[in-house]
């Protein structure tokens, strides 16, 4: 299967996923398993940790399971920290920052925006959601696209402010300043359990 597009409270419920529209589903739910067996206590093996460390980050940015290898294989080719390496590639995604900046409700409307080539990069029209920004790259609304995205903020609750982006909200518009720290990240992800699943 390409990509996940079952129920959201089941990424939770099984691997701990947030999404930032839906702030209730990590107060309201129990992070037990799905099914009716869920909440039953076993014993996980090396190999199902590594397996759902995986799942885990791969669910919450919404990649498939080849995406998501090719990340691990780029990072592992470069100097430095591979886990941190890739969870750095991940964020710099375009449908990433579209979410994160509060211009899309959801990962999936975010892939959707850029798809429908609502957005530009650096006045460049992009309409690959995977697109990996560079630092210093700026990210715009298209004018015939600028009332329905405002639309969409509209819906959003809380904007949240992450430290490598400079969101200006009033010209929707989004500046990649920067490349995260891994600090900064989620730091529930465990991205070394991941480089232990592929490194067997």
């Amino acid at each position: 299967m390409a990509r996940y597009t079952g129920p959201t409270n089941k990424l939770f419920r099984n691997y701990g996923v947030k999404d930032l529209s839906n702030r209730k589903l990590t107060t309201s739910m129990r992070q037990n398993a799905s099914g009716q067996h869920g909440a039953l206590r076993k014993k996980s093996s090396d190999y199902a940790l590594q397996l759902k460390a995986k799942q885990t980050i791969r669910m919450t940015y919404l990649v498939s399971e080849k995406q998501f290898a090719k990340y691990y294989q780029i990072a592992s080719r470069k100097t430095g920290v591979t886990g941190t390496i890739m969870l750095q590639t991940l964020e710099s995604r375009l449908d990433n920052v579209i979410y994160k900046a509060g211009f899309a409700i959801t990962r999936r409307q975010a892939r959707q925006i850029v798809n429908h080539a609502h957005i530009l990069v650096n006045g460049k029209k992009v309409d690959i959601p995977s697109y990996l920004l560079k630092a210093g790259d700026v990210v715009t609304v298209r004018e015939n696209s600028k009332a329905f995205i405002k639309g969409v903020m509209e819906q959003i609750d809380l904007a949240l402010n992450f430290a490598w982006l400079n969101v200006d909200r009033d010209n929707l518009s989004i500046t990649f300043d920067r490349i995260p720290q891994r600090e900064e990240l989620d730091p529930e992800f465990k991205e070394q359990l991941v480089i232990e699943y592929y490194s067997k």
